[in-house]
């Protein structure tokens, strides 16, 4: 990477990739910049997930221009900045004591890799288009799939594109 921006603006919807991977590549592989998340994802265990990822600003697609600069301030000196309306959303669930664990669903069972082939899943993709766009094997992918389904206890491709849109991987 040739660019080192001291700070990112990621969306979590990417089309061929979740945001949380992209910041875990982009983190450890390249550079140390700051993350800020800007998305319509505003539930608890998106926002648990993508501190424990490392990103330091969570925003709201729908944040004016007021909050996003004091977002950008505030994470290039270091501080770590949430939405008013996404911490009131998140105190509001810890307060009646429905904290998360990180990301203690099923989801937070699956690596980041398992969690783009379940978005591909979803889309309808082919285990040989997977593997094309993956640049793995149809094999691999067949593997993916059968962890898949075993570890959230799911029996066929409907299951797992009804698991990740209640989970709004897609």
């Amino acid at each position: 990477m040739e660019l080192k921006p001291d700070l990112i603006f990621l969306d979590l919807s990417l089309p061929k990739m979740n945001g949380i991977g992209v910041l875990n590549e982009i983190r450890t592989q390249y550079h140390p910049a700051k993350f800020i998340i800007l998305t319509a994802h505003t539930t608890d265990e998106h926002v648990h997930a993508c501190f424990d990822a490392g990103a330091k600003g969570f925003i709201s697609k729908s944040a004016g221009f007021d909050e996003i600069e004091f977002a950008i301030r505030s994470v290039l000196k270091g501080r770590i900045f949430i939405s008013p309306e996404i911490s009131a959303k998140v105190i509001g669930s810890y307060l009646a004591g429905q904290k998360t664990e990180g990301f203690s669903t099923k989801l937070g069972s699956l690596t980041n890799r398992e969690k783009g082939i379940l978005k591909l899943i979803a889309e309808g993709h082919k285990n040989k288009e997977i593997a094309e766009e993956l640049f793995i094997s149809p094999k691999t992918v067949e593997r993916h799939r059968a962890n898949l389904m075993k570890k959230l206890d799911m029996h066929n491709a409907s299951a797992l594109t009804n698991f990740a849109i209640q989970n709004q991987l897609i």
